[in-house]
């Protein structure tokens, strides 16, 4: 593949020439939709919508962020792929921010067990996990600040804002009934995501 080739066929990308030296560079525009206000503040990247305020550092060496009202633009002129996928990352991640202030996410969890009935109790922001395989000691998950959960039956959802802190929290529950030194083709107890959304 010749150059001008690789050129044309960069995904997201737009070059300037400037005395007949091509510099490329990849550009990412995130719209804001309506309802939700987005700020930088110097590398705090910050999204206020009905629901809530989200915050998260966007700084990373030879990126740059610019928020102009509707829209956030995160563009790089660096030709390492580490720095180009890292324009990609920032985008889903404000991507997330909008909808996480506007709409929210939510994670269902369903309770499997065959031999002995698990018991679920919120104590705080820790979920207590008890007669776990008729262990006599109950297992305990934490909940991230910031994310509710609710237990209803064999189900346990979890809600927020930050799609970060919810996956976090879903994970931690997954951790914490994660069996050892048993067949897991027997032993299919446990705690595990069914919907993200």
């Amino acid at each position: 593949m010749s150059r001008r080739a690789k050129r044309v066929s960069a995904a997201n990308c737009s070059g300037t020439s400037t005395n007949g030296v091509q510099i490329m560079a990849t550009i990412r525009k995130v719209k804001i939709p309506e309802g939700v206000k987005a700020q930088l503040d110097g590398m705090q990247l910050r999204v206020t919508g009905p629901k809530g305020q989200v915050s998260r550092n966007v700084r990373f060496p030879q990126v740059t962020i610019t928020c102009d009202g509707n829209e956030v633009t995160i563009s790089t002129e660096s030709k390492r792929k580490e720095t180009i996928a890292i324009v990609g990352t920032f985008a889903a991640h404000t991507k997330n921010m909008c909808r996480g202030v506007s709409d929210g996410f939510e994670y269902r969890m369903k309770v499997v067990y065959a031999h002995f009935p698990i018991q679920l109790k919120l104590q705080g922001n820790r979920l207590e996990i008890s007669n776990f395989l008729g262990e006599k000691k109950a297992r305990s998950a934490r909940i991230e600040a910031g994310v509710v959960a609710k237990v209803a039956n064999d189900e346990v959802v979890l809600s927020g804002i930050d799609r970060e802190l919810v996956g976090t929290s879903a994970a931690n529950i997954e951790h914490a009934t994660h069996i050892r030194d048993r067949d897991p083709r027997v032993f299919q107890d446990g705690i595990y995501i069914v919907q993200r959304g």
